[in-house]
């Protein structure tokens, strides 16, 4: 089943006028994959206008003409689109101030800064013959910080080779314009 151009052309009109400012999305498994910095950017934004097709999803000429961005959420086929909105609208409520209580709780979590998360623990401090790292109830917070950067740096080395290119390829680009100021350049042949 396809959508109807025409039928959700009335709706969309209906629902965003011309001139509306949000972002017209639709739902698709062809679209450009949904990011973190994306998320984000549309959490700060006025909102969205969110298409979801079924099955074989919508009329290619109401995506054109109505000018809708195709977004996926991974390489995979649902049903309708639906699901997929859900998980997009989670994704950006979560973000809006006042939803997770303190303002800093996303800024560690997975992607937020290139990286999957560290793994998390909570009490009992043994459980099953597995105890909570030494480090993590040090009271030492450098080092604590610092096993928690080694472990998001090992879990996307290890599990998201792609984020771990991308990490690694911005980190150098900050890094270079640093190994080269104060250099003299090297004179002779």
């Amino acid at each position: 089943m396809v959508m109807r151009a025409d039928v959700l052309a009335r709706a969309v009109d209906a629902a965003a006028p011309a001139g509306d400012p949000r972002p017209r999305l639709a739902m698709s498994p062809r679209g450009v994959p949904l990011t973190q910095a994306r998320v984000a950017a549309l959490a700060k934004g006025p909102g969205a206008v969110i298409l979801c097709g079924r099955f074989e999803g919508i009329d290619e000429r109401l995506i054109e003409g109505r000018g809708f961005e195709e977004v996926s959420i991974g390489d995979y086929v649902l049903s309708g689109g639906e699901i997929a909105a859900f998980v997009l609208l989670d994704a950006c409520v979560r973000l809006l101030p006042g939803v997770m209580g303190k303002e800093a709780s996303g800024a560690e979590e997975s992607f937020s800064q290139g990286l999957l998360e560290y793994p998390q623990y909570t009490r009992p401090q043994l459980w099953e013959g597995r105890p909570i790292p030494a480090v993590l109830t040090s009271g030492d917070h450098a080092k604590v910080e610092a096993w928690r950067r080694a472990e998001a740096e090992r879990l996307t080395r290890a599990r998201r080779p792609d984020l771990w290119a991308a990490h690694s390829a911005a980190a150098a680009k900050r890094e270079k314009p640093r190994t080269q100021r104060g250099k003299k350049p090297r004179r002779g042949g």
